[in-house]
């Protein structure tokens, strides 16, 4: 991957120093000219002026989240081993780790001798991939940051990635950590599972789409070992390119107000069909989506028996175009008989031919995970640690507002809807989020917002007690019904008398806990364009930022407007041969040199040899040359052929 990394910030992204600003001995010594030092984490990286190697700051988030993560994975995977991990700043106070491994969780009081540091090499501990390495500082930060270590293979098939790479782990100190390696990271995990070395931690971060790794990536992993994905690919897995979607990840992607939800439960989909193939299925440790990407953490075991599930925990999704209402139809059935399962296909579909609500067809989306997207224990495990060391990460404040929100999820319900969709559906003003949330709990259903997505509803409660609570709103709010199409759906949802009589009294457990606390969220950009950056040239040649590309786009539509009749210029007359024009230097189409130089009319039939010429149109506002037919303003979108 690369990209260039000039636009850093010492305050949000990580601070950057050129190599003529003051920088220690060793570093002054290491970055070359028109190169930069950043720092992020604990971790300093040499940074190539040109646009080599990708960097892109605002994946600190990112960084610091998967730090998090495995850092509490490593507590996990070496406390079976009498192994206890150790993190600098931490308080460590009668802890209890719990043991996620398939089956009943234990608790196992912490009381063992041998410990485990970052930047140690711990006997036991974790190997792990980065597969698309970069620069080097993921794994870089992994050394210094996560305890319990054995190695970390930093792997880009880039030859200049590399290179870099191998001098930031020299800046760093870590070579006794880190490996830089060179090779196309499927090969690398399959050679580790052909020689029956398998990586306890995969980290994919691709540009653009990892599905190309998955495959290896689910192989390569030693039983119960961590794969760390992201997708940037939004576009595809949002609804853009459904059948791309389906092309990379076996499911299509609808363009509904869930999409974000949608694209976790579709990469999560495609992780456990490819772990199937080797009777092995996933386990999601944490899912989510933030910014321009999403990023999944699952575990993988093996077991016959459990894969004989997954079809159960897989689903179609019907999504209405009218009115957004989606339904769930599972693509098998699990019965329980004793200590013995029979595995069946699923009854359907759940819906009719047309919406019940307003009549409008149905869009087919999926397969999807429709099992919960994270382990609820393991992510009160996060949070905890960071609560006892407040200061390791930069963007510690944001990952506990999220993780805050991932807890208070209604795990059990797949998707979501939109406060603003549901009131623009039957164009009526819009209920505030406490005002609706309170109106669902008053019926008796539970409800809860999503990390994906600003004002969303999530709720076991039925699409029909959704609209009945909307159908009470427009009655205390009423819109004119007059202007309503009858065949649209919002005529169609409010021509329907409400049998839920909704409260709108706030509750106050409507208000849930991360809000009141003023937890961060839902960040605004701290920067202008905040978001993905360009490909870096694998030659090292400077390629334009994203923003630049847009803003040379601005006012494209109006500059062609205004040069219309210069852009006819470059095409010849369709209508006319050569000789024909009467305007001279005033023809608005192409014309030889030679003829717009020489005055008076041109021979009618052109030279077989020479090259063709265009006339122009007849000038609306002078009156027709005798003998010369009027002709139509042409077309200035369609190619004109040459005249004969």
């Amino acid at each position: 991957m690369g990209e260039q990394a000039g636009i850093m910030d010492g305050e949000t992204n990580g601070s950057a120093a050129s190599g003529d600003q003051l920088l220690a001995p060793e570093a002054a010594e290491a970055v070359g000219a028109g190169e930069m030092v950043i720092t992020e984490g604990k971790a300093r990286i040499i940074f190539p002026g040109r646009n080599e190697v990708f960097y892109n700051p605002v994946q600190e988030f990112n960084r610091d989240l998967t730090c998090a993560v495995i850092t509490e994975f490593a507590r996990l995977w070496l406390s079976a081993k009498g192994i206890r991990a150790i993190v600098p700043g931490e308080k460590h106070a009668g802890k209890m780790v719990v043991d996620l491994s398939e089956g009943d969780m234990e608790m196992v009081q912490e009381g063992v001798e041998q410990t485990a540091a970052p930047g140690e090499v711990c006997q036991g501990g974790l190997r792990v991939l980065e597969g698309l390495a970069a620069s080097g500082l993921r794994s870089i930060r992994f050394a210094q940051e996560v305890p319990g270590l054995h190695a970390v293979i930093a792997n880009d098939f880039s030859a200049r990635a590399v290179e870099l790479m191998g001098r930031n782990v020299q800046l760093n100190g870590v070579g006794h950590l880190v490996t830089p390696s060179q090779a196309d990271a499927r090969m690398v995990m399959y050679q580790s599972k052909a020689e029956k070395k398998p990586f306890d931690v995969i980290d994919l971060d691709p540009y653009g789409s990892p599905a190309i790794f998955l495959d290896a990536a689910v192989q390569a992993l030693s039983e119960g070992g961590l794969l760390c994905v992201t997708c940037t690919d939004m576009a595809v897995m949002a609804g853009n390119s459904g059948e791309t979607c389906y092309s990379k990840y076996g499911a299509m992607s609808l363009k509904g107000k869930f999409c974000h939800e949608m694209a976790l439960r579709i990469l999560l989909h495609s992780l456990d069909l490819r772990a199937n193939c080797y009777q092995r299925y996933v386990v999601p440790l944490l899912a989510i989506s933030v910014d321009f990407y999403i990023r999944v953490f699952v575990r993988i075991f093996t077991g016959q028996a459990k894969v004989k599930a997954s079809a159960s925990k897989q689903a179609l999704v019907y999504h209405c175009v009218g009115c957004g209402t989606h339904h769930l139809q599972r693509l098998g059935k699990v019965t329980s008989h004793g200590s013995n399962f029979k595995y069946s296909p699923a009854s359907g579909p759940p819906v009719g031919t047309l919406c019940e609500h307003c009549q409008q067809r149905h869009q087919l989306g999926g397969p999807i995970w429709a099992e919960p997207l994270h382990d609820m224990a393991f992510v009160e495990r996060v949070l905890g640690a960071l609560e006892t060391n407040p200061r390791r990460f930069r963007t510690q404040d944001r990952i506990q507002g999220i993780l805050s929100m991932v807890t208070e999820e209604l795990s059990e319900v797949p998707l979501y809807y939109t406060l603003d969709h549901l009131s623009s559906t039957i164009h009526c003003n819009t209920p505030s989020l406490l005002q609706f949330r309170s109106a669902l709990l008053h019926a008796g259903y539970q409800v809860s917002l999503s990390h994906a997505c600003k004002n969303t509803i999530k709720t076991d409660a039925p699409a029909t007690v959704i609209w009945d609570i909307m159908r009470c709103w427009e009655k205390l709010h009423p819109v004119k019904r007059e202007r309503l199409s009858e065949t649209s759906p919002a005529a169609r949802i409010l021509a329907v008398e409400p049998t839920l009589k909704a409260s709108f009294t706030v509750r106050e457990d409507a208000n849930p806990k991360s809000r009141r606390r003023g937890l961060k969220r839902f960040q605004e950009n701290p920067e202008a364009n905040w978001g993905p950056k360009a490909r870096a040239k694998a030659q090292g040649g400077i390629s334009l930022a994203l923003q630049e590309k847009s803003r040379q786009h601005q006012g494209k539509r109006k500059e062609r407007e205004e040069s219309a009749r210069a852009t006819l210029g470059s095409f010849p007359s369709k209508r006319f041969k050569q000789g024909t024009c009467s305007f001279g230097d005033q023809c608005c189409y192409s014309r030889t040199p030679e003829e717009s130089s020489a005055p008076g009319p041109q021979p009618e039939t052109p030279a077989l040899d020479s090259q063709p010429d265009c006339s122009s149109l007849e000038d609306p506002g002078q009156p027709s040359t005798p003998g010369q037919p009027d002709a139509p303003m042409p077309e200035l979108d369609s190619p004109s052929p040459l005249a004969p």
